[in-house]
C-alpha cells in the first residue's frame, strides 16, 4: 500500500459504537419513515375527498416543497437554539400535526396547508442534527457518519413507501396516519433521551429571517465555502434531471411498468456506491478519487442517446447514481470550511440548496422532454453533469496530494 494511503481505515462498526450517534441516526430513520407513510396516506385521502389527481400529487409533495422556504428564511434557528430543543420541538410539531390529520378534523386543502407549514421547519431540524455529528465523530468517523445518513435517507424512503403501501391496504389511510403519528412520538423520545443537551452555537442578533438572510449571504460570499457548495450541488443536480424523465422514457419503450424497476435500480446504485466507497476506500484515496467518481455521474447517461432497452437503461442509471458517492471526498473539507458559529446553517444551506436545485432540474428536464425525446434529455443531463465536473475539477480535487485527512481524535466531545 502506498504511504499516503496508510491512514487507518474507519469501519461502520466504530461509528455505530457511539451511542449518541445511534440515537441521532435512529431518530432520523423514524422521522423519514413516518413522513413517507404520512405523505402516501395524505395523497390517498385528498384524492378520495376531491377526485383530483393534481391535488393528490400536490398533497404527496406538500411536505417537501416548503423546505426551500424554511431553508431560505429560518435556518439561523439551527444555531441560535440548542440542538436537542430543535429536534424535540420539531417532533412535537409533527406529532400534533399528525394527530390532527389522523383525526380527520380538516378538509383536504386544510390538510395540505398544515403539512406545508410543518415542512417549512424541517430544514432547521436537519441542520441541527447534522451540526452535532462533528461533536460526536472526528476524522474519518465523521465522513462515514455522514455516509450513514445518506444510506438511511435512501433506504428509509424505500422502506417507508413499502410499509405505507401495506398499511394503506391493511388499516386504511386514517390508520396509517395514526401510525405515522406514533412514529413522531417514538422519534421524540429517542431525541429527548438519546441526545445530550448541547449548547447553542450562535447568539441572537435580530430576527430569525434577517439573521438567516445575513448569514446565508456571508456563507455564499466565502469563496472556498462557495466553491465546495457548488462542487456538492452542480454535478449531482444536473444528473438527477435524468430521473425526472424516467416515466416517459419507460413509456416510450412500451414498458410503463418498468418505471419502478429503473427507479429502484437507481436507488440501489446510490446505496451501493455510498457503502463501497465509504467502507473500502482509504480516506486519502477517497479524496483523490473525488473528481473521477463525479465523472461517473454523467458518463453512463450518454448511453441514452441510443435509446437502450430496460436492462441497459437500468445498468446505466445504477452506475450513474453510484457516482453520488463522490461527496464523501468533500465532507471533511466542507466541515473545515464551515464557520463554527454558523455550522448548522452551513449544513442546512447545503441540504436545502441540493433539494431545491434537484426539484428545479427535474422540472426543467420534464420541460425539455416536450421538445426532445426522453432518452435525448437523459443524455443531455449526463453531458451537463460532465461539464459541471470539468469546470469544478479544481474544487473537487483535494488541495494537496499529501494533505492530512484525520483530525486528532478527541478523548471527550465538546462540552
Amino acid at each position: 500500500m502506498r504511504g499516503d494511503d496508510s491512514v487507518p481505515m474507519t469501519t461502520y462498526r466504530q461509528v455505530f459504537a457511539v451511542g449518541e450517534f445511534r440515537a441521532l441516526l435512529g431518530g432520523f430513520a423514524l422521522m423519514l419513515t413516518g413522513e413517507t407513510v404520512k405523505m402516501l396516506a395524505l395523497a390517498v385521502l385528498v384524492y378520495a375527498g376531491t377526485g383530483s389527481p393534481l391535488l393528490a400529487a400536490l398533497a404527496y409533495v406538500a411536505g417537501f416543497l416548503p423546505q426551500a422556504f424554511g431553508g431560505t428564511l429560518l435556518l439561523s434557528l439551527a444555531d441560535r437554539w440548542r440542538p436537542r430543543t430543535v429536534l424535540v420541538a420539531y417532533d412535537l410539531l409533527r406529532l400534533a400535526a399528525g394527530v390532527v390529520l389522523a383525526a380527520g378534523w380538516l378538509p383536504p386543502l386544510g390538510m395540505m396547508l398544515l403539512v406545508f407549514v410543518t415542512g417549512a421547519v424541517s430544514p432547521i431540524a436537519m441542520a441541527a442534527r447534522t451540526a452535532v455529528l462533528p461533536d460526536l465523530l472526528t476524522g474519518d468517523r465523521y465522513v462515514l457518519g455522514r455516509s450513514l445518513f445518506t444510506l438511511v435517507s435512501a433506504g428509509m424512503q424505500v422502506v417507508g413507501a413499502a410499509v405505507g403501501g401495506v398499511l394503506l391496504a391493511v388499516v386504511g389511510p386514517a390508520g396509517a396516519l395514526w401510525l405515522a403519528a406514533a412514529s413522531c412520538a417514538a422519534s421524540l423520545l429517542v431525541s429527548r433521551f438519546g441526545v445530550r443537551d448541547w449548547p447553542a452555537r450562535g447568539v441572537s442578533s435580530g430576527g430569525a429571517v434577517r439573521e438567516t438572510l445575513r448569514v446565508n449571504g456571508l456563507l455564499l460570499r466565502d469563496r472556498p465555502l462557495r466553491g465546495l457548495l457548488l462542487a456538492h450541488w452542480a454535478p449531482v443536480v444536473l444528473m438527477v434531471g435524468a430521473e425526472g424523465v424516467v416515466v416517459p422514457y419507460a413509456a416510450g419503450l412500451g414498458r410503463e411498468s418498468a418505471t419502478g424497476v429503473l427507479l429502484a435500480v437507481a436507488a440501489g446504485g446510490m446505496l451501493a456506491g455510498e457503502f463501497l466507497v465509504g467502507r473500502f476506500l482509504p480516506p486519502r484515496r477517497r479524496e483523490r478519487l473525488t473528481p473521477w467518481l463525479a465523472l461517473l455521474l454523467g458518463v453512463p447517461l450518454l448511453l441514452f442517446l441510443w435509446q437502450p432497452g430496460v436492462l441497459v437503461a437500468a445498468v446505466a442509471l445504477g452506475l450513474a447514481t453510484a457516482g453520488m458517492s463522490y461527496h464523501l471526498g468533500l465532507a471533511r473539507r466542507f466541515l473545515e470550511a464551515a464557520p463554527e458559529a454558523h455550522r448548522g446553517q452551513a449544513f442546512g444551506l447545503l441540504t436545502t440548496g441540493m433539494m431545491t436545485l434537484q426539484g428545479l432540474t427535474m422540472a426543467g428536464a420534464g420541460a425539455l422532454a416536450e421538445w426532445w425525446s426522453p432518452g435525448t434529455v437523459m443524455a443531455m443531463a449526463g453531458v451537463a453533469s460532465l461539464l459541471a465536473t470539468a469546470t469544478l475539477w479544481p474544487r473537487l480535487r483535494p488541495p494537496t496530494a499529501n494533505a492530512l485527512l484525520d483530525a486528532p481524535e478527541r478523548s471527550e466531545p465538546r462540552p
